[in-house]
């Protein structure tokens, strides 16, 4: 079983500031990527924050924390946005919870033709088996321990530090 932690951000559609007007929000389900390529492996989806990973903070990521650890099984996929990614991986990745943890987003709307996110999502979902517990972020075909990733903005791509 594989549990699905889903936080928002751009795989979602979520790409806003609350406290502007400037909202370009169009939901799309990670059950609906499911759902699209037929998928027959045991999972599970959890929808616990809906935002522009710009917007999240460390309460945020604690209740992040707590899901993880409330989970019943070892195996998470949490998706993210990509502007705060690599901060999340590292607050959860020095609390060694003792979980295969692979976080992963897009950077292209999730709702748009084009999107990064179906790739993105499958490759996070087949690295899960494989990987030994810890924190990873999944991006741009690669694997990324929590320790060694940043995003370069020039680029727009996640790489070793």
């Amino acid at each position: 079983m594989i549990h699905i932690i889903t936080t928002g951000g751009t795989i979602e559609g979520v790409d806003h500031d609350p406290q502007e007007d400037n909202t370009h929000e169009k939901i799309i389900s990670i059950e609906h990527f499911f759902r699209s390529a037929n998928v027959s492996f045991p999972y599970s989806i959890e929808n616990v924050l809906n935002k522009d990973s710009r917007f999240i903070t460390d309460e945020d990521r604690e209740l992040l924390v707590k899901k993880i650890k409330a989970s019943d099984t070892a195996k998470i996929v949490l998706t993210h946005g990509t502007f705060t990614m690599e901060d999340t991986a590292k607050y959860i990745g020095k609390l060694n919870l003792n979980k295969t943890i692979v976080l992963v987003g897009s950077f292209v709307l999730g709702s748009s033709y084009g999107t990064d996110a179906p790739f993105n999502l499958g490759y996070a979902i087949c690295s899960v088996p494989f990987l030994i517990p810890d924190v990873y972020v999944a991006m741009n075909g690669t694997i990324f321990n929590w320790k060694n990733v940043t995003k370069n903005l020039e680029t727009n791509k996640f790489e070793q530090l």
